[in-house]
């Protein structure tokens, strides 16, 4: 048998949170409940990396292409850090996360920009040069060194 879960979840969404809301846990869907919560705390660190991803794409790109440097990359590394600090101001836990987040992101946007730039992998540096502090200063902009 199909379970409305499997058959509409919204519908068993709006129902399970009426059931929770009417002290009804024995006629919940505990163990899916479980798993969307789980899967939601996933997606919160995943749209971490995401953002992460584009703000280093862009300032690689700002500091290992400075001939080509443009407001496109400008504004977006201006909004992804916007992003970036809601995104944490709403979910504080993943302060802890963020040495790993960088390190993921970092890797998938060195990848990235080598991609875009046509420039080798070897032009990029091994390592995150930038701290976080450094990714979330608005007045920090990199030259190439």
């Amino acid at each position: 048998m199909t379970s409305l879960y499997e058959l509409d979840f919204y519908a068993w969404s709006n129902e399970q949170v009426s059931l929770l809301r009417a002290g009804k846990l024995r006629e919940a869907d505990i163990a899916n409940i479980i798993e969307e919560i789980e899967s939601m705390g996933r997606s919160e660190r995943r749209e971490l990396v995401n953002r992460l991803v584009v703000l280093l794409l862009h300032l690689l790109k700002w500091r290992f292409q400075p001939a080509l440097r443009g407001n496109s990359w400008r504004l977006s590394i201006k909004e992804q850090r916007i992003r970036l600090a809601s995104h944490l101001a709403d979910n504080p836990s993943l302060q802890s996360k963020l040495d790993e987040a960088i390190l993921e992101a970092y890797r998938l946007a060195a990848i990235e920009a080598e991609r875009e730039t046509g420039l080798s992998e070897s032009s990029f540096p091994s390592d995150c040069p930038f701290s976080f502090e450094q990714l979330m200063d608005h007045s920090f902009w990199p030259s190439q060194e």
